[in-house]
């Protein structure tokens, strides 16, 4: 990525903050942060004491010719735009399907007119059998990732699908850790209820393994354990509260399922084991060439992979919580 210039959709987010940290140290000509957030593109600058790699770009990615604009030159995408809390997606779905779908369309469309190398577009467990508004969108964004590798033009698109990262904004540990420090009791939905977690710097790494290894029309997802949200709040509780805390169960919200799926059962069949770490999903139907690339890799042995897999103990996910700095 080396004198690349590199434009981030939503990059002012958890991910795209830890993704600008991971590409300055490669030397890129240029990075662009494109987001509607004015207030955190003011932060980002400061933090990141305006370095002279960093262009800052007020836009938001229903605006087409703001994207062509943007695109302009660009080497790589990275699309992490996204309307992403399931309550919200729930209660306004044309908001949703506008910025998730019709959004991501404007990205694919700028990218191919601007002749950009390769996007990567960051997606959700969630997309996987979604039984939600969020999750529908972000299968649609994906559907239409991928499928822009047959369209006329050079540019290679794939996509990441990611379960929970540790301290973005709105996941359950920071609103947990909030609570503990106040010494308020801790809402749970359904005690049941699994998810699958991961660092931001494991997120950041699946984002630049998909830029450097894809070959277009991929799905990767990162091999990542799961927990009971309880044993995750309880462990919080122990290591966090100075009070007593109770823990309250308080009804799944819209929307909401208790288990989460990175490889549905009708996706096992065109995955692969890619490696210790990484799992792949080709599509469906034909992508010159991408096949037989992935043709000596062994096909997936599961079934599905759901959050009811690999569950971590109390102890795990506190090394888990150390490491991506929830306990500090």
């Amino acid at each position: 990525m080396k004198n690349h210039t590199i434009l981030i959709t939503g990059g002012t987010g958890s991910w795209g903050q830890e993704l600008v940290r991971k590409l300055l140290d490669k030397s890129p000509k240029e990075i662009r942060i494109f987001s509607r957030n004015e207030s955190l593109q003011v932060e980002m600058k400061q933090q990141f004491q305006h370095h002279p790699a960093l262009t800052f770009i007020i836009g938001d990615i229903r605006d087409q010719d703001e994207l062509m604009q943007a695109c302009h030159q660009v080497d790589i995408v990275y699309h992490l735009a996204a309307l992403k809390h399931v309550p919200i997606c729930e209660q306004q779905p044309d908001q949703a399907f506008k910025t998730n779908v019709l959004g991501t369309q404007n990205v694919i469309q700028a990218a191919i007119t601007n002749l950009v190398k390769k996007v990567v577009y960051v997606s959700t467990d969630k997309a996987s059998h979604p039984s939600n508004t969020y999750g529908m969108t972000k299968a649609l964004g994906e559907k239409l990732m991928i499928h822009a590798n047959v369209r006329e033009g050079n540019t290679q698109f794939v996509c990441v699908r990611s379960g929970n990262v540790l301290g973005s904004v709105g996941s359950v540990v920071p609103i947990f850790r909030q609570r503990i420090e106040q010494g308020l009791e801790v809402g749970l939905t359904d005690v049941r209820m699994t998810r699958f977690f991961l660092t931001v710097s494991d997120a950041i790494e699946l984002l630049l393994k998909a830029t450097v290894d894809s070959r277009g029309g991929e799905i990767f997802v990162t091999k990542m354990p799961s927990c009971h949200i309880k044993d995750l709040a309880q462990v919080l509780i122990e290591d966090l509260a100075t009070s007593t805390i109770s823990i309250r169960e308080t009804g799944a919200r819209p929307g909401e399922r208790l288990n989460e799926i990175l490889i549905s059962e009708f996706e096992s069949r065109y995955a692969i084991d890619l490696d210790e770490h990484y799992y792949v999903i080709l599509p469906s139907f034909e992508i010159a060439g991408l096949q037989e690339y992935y043709s000596s890799r062994p096909a997936v042995t599961l079934k599905y992979y759901d959050s009811e897999h690999a569950m971590m103990s109390k102890r795990e996910i506190r090394e888990m919580l150390n490491r991506g700095g929830m306990l500090a």
